[in-house]
């Protein structure tokens, strides 16, 4: 990670265009993947050598309305277009302050109550930070239930218990990108970026996009190995009094093969730590 994120940015969303996206005529040879940074500067209607000192990161404090129209010309997305904001410091910061990974008591009491739901608890870099007894036996197959990335790129586990790993692993991703534009030098940030560099190309490959989501309600499908097929719906839940903190809910479908599936996926859970008690 290098400390020129806007320009990182704004290069990997300019590759991802080409002239036909933006009803631009393509002329010339080509040297780079997707629009030229002059094609960039025309449609956002800047000058095309200050658009390329924020590439380069000569320029680093553009306007509100600079960003915005970059926006425009890139085709950002609502989630991309925050991010953007909040990489050049445009965005309000103060949503973003007093962070921390301790899970509340409260908290903690409602998951422990939805028996019917596999409940948990994330930080931006995905760290599970707490999990009701249905999720834990939900990622009992993971070695260690403790961050989502790594679980999804670095456990073998992951590619048989996510049936669409490239969709997951792709949200992950795109995931960790928003968590950087809001906070790029977090250490615990980089030490994760770094540990998935090293020993997952495909991670890699999907960080250099830079591309940025949230959290979505995508189904889940996951096939566990003691009860099969699971189709789960999910909700995030930002968690009011801990910045940072999202609250996981995955349910099925009532009446369901899943919700058969994950009852008795509960019952095992819970009869097995019996036994070995």
């Amino acid at each position: 990670m290098t400390d020129n994120h806007l320009g990182e940015f704004l290069r990997a969303r300019r590759a991802a265009l080409r002239p036909q996206d933006v009803g631009m005529v393509s002329y010339g040879m080509r040297r780079v993947a997707g629009l030229r940074r002059e094609e960039v500067a025309v449609l956002a209607g800047v000058n095309a050598d200050y658009y390329t000192r924020l590439e380069q990161g000569r320029e680093r404090h553009p306007s509100a309305q600079v960003l915005d129209a970059l926006g425009r010309a890139l085709r950002l997305d609502v989630d991309a277009h925050a991010h953007l904001h909040q990489l050049a410091g445009t965005a309000p910061s103060n949503q973003f302050t007093h962070t921390t990974d301790r899970v509340s008591p409260a908290l903690r009491q409602l998951m422990d109550g939805s028996s019917g739901a596999a409940a948990f608890v994330i930080n931006r870099t995905l760290d599970v930070l707490a999990a009701n007894t249905l999720a834990e036996a939900l990622h009992s197959p993971f070695e260690k239930a403790d961050n989502l990335a790594r679980m999804v790129f670095l456990d073998p586990v992951g590619r048989q218990f996510y049936t669409r790993w490239s969709h997951t692993a792709q949200a992950t991703v795109s995931h960790l990108r928003q968590a950087a534009g809001l906070d790029p030098d977090n250490p615990r940030l980089r030490e994760l970026v770094r540990a998935l560099t090293e020993h997952s190309t495909e991670f890699t490959r999907l960080w250099n996009t830079h591309t940025v989501r949230g959290k979505t309600q995508d189904a889940k499908h996951v096939l566990h190995p003691d009860v099969g097929a699971l189709t789960l719906t999910y909700q995030a839940f930002d968690v009011r009094d801990a910045a940072g903190q999202q609250l996981l809910v995955y349910q099925a479908e009532p009446g369901s093969p899943s919700a058969q599936a994950l009852g008795l996926l509960g019952s095992v859970h819970v009869t097995s730590h019996q036994t070995v008690m």
